[in-house]
């Protein structure tokens, strides 16, 4: 069973091409345990598409985004057209990064013998603390045992991980975060604050990754990891402000908090 059992709206999705039709494509969802997802002709490519074997093929692994979820007759409405070639890659990349990362996690499995009960629920505290599994092994190469200090893992569980960390992931140059208090209070407020947070992966800068996690309400971590330090604090200050000023067009309140400083919309 998947960590996220179903995707949200807006979500950008792995997934494989299982049957091409004259009116769109069938796809599985690689993340979600196979779960079906469908793109119209009209969600494939901006403009008119006359044949969708033009654009897609059976077997092809592309990047699709999540427009519609029907949990009760378990389906997924999907747009190709609506992923741009940055996102694509970076999507891809993540889900690479989260194959690597579930392996090694079957080696911290193997290597301190925990039950499949324990392993399940050590995957859920690491999504939950983390955002992801390989973002949790990134911590660990960085930060050693400390993030995992109040995370109640057992001590041979978090050595297992601190190792096999430390050997698979090259640490990057500077790691910094800011934190942002988010607030809505509008019918629509949880759409409001996940597309307030969402600008933040809009600042784009090769060699940086921005990655947000969910720290506890109302509160959200912003990391940024590049080459250096002047790069890493330009990138946090710029995705920050896009957030707070994303978050106040649409009607909610932002806080953003960095060495005692807080900057207010």
């Amino acid at each position: 069973m998947d960590i996220n059992e179903w995707p949200d709206v807006g979500d950008f999705v792995v997934c494989t091409v299982k049957d091409v039709v004259d009116f769109g494509a069938y796809t599985t969802l690689e993340e979600y345990g196979g779960k079906e997802g469908f793109i119209h002709i009209s969600e494939i490519k901006a403009g008119w598409v006359k044949y969708v074997r033009d654009y897609v093929r059976e077997g092809q692994k592309i990047v699709c985004k999540v427009l519609k979820v029907d949990t009760g007759r378990r389906h997924i409405d999907l747009s190709l057209k609506d992923v741009n070639e940055h996102q694509k890659r970076a999507k891809i990349q993540d889900w690479k990064n989260e194959q690597k990362a579930a392996k090694w996690l079957q080696f911290v499995e193997e290597e301190t013998k925990i039950k499949d009960e324990e392993l399940d629920k050590l995957k859920i505290k690491l999504h939950e603390n983390f955002g992801s599994l390989h973002s949790a092994f990134e911590e660990a190469a960085i930060n050693g045992e400390a993030p995992f200090i109040e995370m109640k893992i057992k001590k041979n569980v978090v050595k297992s991980i601190l190792r096999i960390a430390q050997e698979n992931i090259k640490l990057p140059f500077v790691d910094i975060a800011g934190f942002v208090d988010l607030n809505c209070y509008l019918p629509e407020g949880i759409e409001v604050i996940k597309r307030s947070l969402m600008s933040a992966n809009e600042i784009q800068k090769e060699g940086v990754k921005v990655e947000i996690t969910y720290t506890g309400a109302p509160r959200y971590r912003i990391k940024v990891i590049a080459p250096d330090y002047k790069t890493a604090e330009s990138v946090l200050k710029n995705a920050s402000n896009a957030v707070i000023t994303t978050i106040h067009k649409l009607g909610g309140q932002g806080v953003y908090h960095r060495h005692n400083e807080s900057v207010k919309a």
